[in-house]
């Protein structure tokens, strides 16, 4: 008779807060009576990830290590693990509460409902709701991206991840291999910030236009964390809201009114063009390139020449 799920999961994280080095998928299932049962290695593996995320789920840090030869293992430190004494007043527990409420997927609901059952079970004063109302405004992050739980995770858990990701005006996705840092919401869309490998240097990236599934892998991070990860000062820079330099461009008249409300200047030329000084920073070529014909670069040079590039990369598909 088949052990109950129950008892396979609290088995799986006795093995895994009990071991003092990391434990193969080999060495686990020889430990746990369930697995042994499994009729083969595809029915074990499917059998171990459900069981390795419900425990991630339910709160167990599991860390995932490579050894010298390339083999996986896993442990579950317990000073990673223990939970320290928490008190919470009323204002705490209520700003727990609203936090718990801001996200409208049912999934990550359901997460922070557990956490805060977590914390009641902890400590959380009895007589408070952290539940209750504080406002007449609620507030609600939205979120779409089906990449978004695979890269939430794969932060928490300080995973690399592989992606498929279409640049603005890109013809075809590229394969990124990204070590994730942090995700944030800025201006309505969700931006992962994180260590791009195959650039060896850190890249922000709109959840949006990543394309296909986000894929795991086993390995550790090859660059530092940093403490502070500016996800929307970054995100500024390269769509060119840090600004210290001008361009002179030529708009069509009665086109491009975006750009119209960032310049700085506007001068009519005649013909049905006039001519425009703007902000320029980092990610002005991709915005002008997606205003086509209606756009003509005159100035700085290195600006038009990208401007070129881009239009020609799109003609070619």
């Amino acid at each position: 008779m088949a052990i109950a799920k129950a008892e396979r999961l609290m088995n799986l994280a006795l093995c895994l807060l009990g071991t003092r080095r990391p434990l193969s998928k080999r060495e686990l299932r020889e430990s746990v009576e369930a697995y042994l049962e499994a009729g083969s290695d595809d029915s074990f593996n499917r059998m171990f990830e459900r069981d390795k995320d419900d425990l991630r789920e339910l709160g167990l840090v599991i860390e995932t290590v490579e050894s010298l030869d390339g083999e996986i293992g896993y442990l579950a430190r317990r000073d990673s693990n223990r939970l320290p004494p928490i008190t919470l007043d009323a204002e705490e527990a209520a700003a727990l509460g609203l936090a718990a409420k801001v996200w409208q997927q049912a999934r990550l609901a359901g997460a922070a409902s557990g956490a805060l059952q977590k914390l009641r079970a902890a400590g959380l004063p009895e007589d408070v709701d952290p539940y209750e109302a504080h406002g007449a405004l609620e507030p609600r992050i939205p979120v779409h991206e089906a990449a978004f739980e695979p890269l939430m995770l794969a932060c928490r858990d300080r995973r690399p991840v592989v992606f498929d990701y279409r640049k603005a005006n890109a013809a075809h996705p590229e394969s990124r291999h990204v070590e994730p840092w942090a995700l944030e919401c800025w201006r309505g869309h969700w931006y992962l910030a994180g260590f791009d490998r195959d650039r060896g240097a850190e890249r922000v990236f709109r959840l949006s236009r990543i394309t296909g599934k986000v894929r795991s892998r086993g390995a550790r991070f090859t660059a530092p964390v940093p403490d502070v990860v500016t996800v929307r000062e970054t995100v500024a820079g390269w769509a060119g809201e840090t600004t210290d330099r001008s361009a002179l461009i030529r708009l069509r008249t009665g086109a491009g009114y975006p750009l119209r409300a960032k310049a700085t200047g506007v001068r009519e030329l005649g013909d049905g063009w006039d001519e425009l000084e703007i902000p320029y920073g980092h990610g002005l070529d991709a915005w002008l390139v997606e205003f086509g014909p209606d756009v003509v670069v005159l100035e700085p040079a290195e600006l038009r020449a990208d401007v070129v590039d881009r239009l020609r990369a799109v003609a070619k598909g």
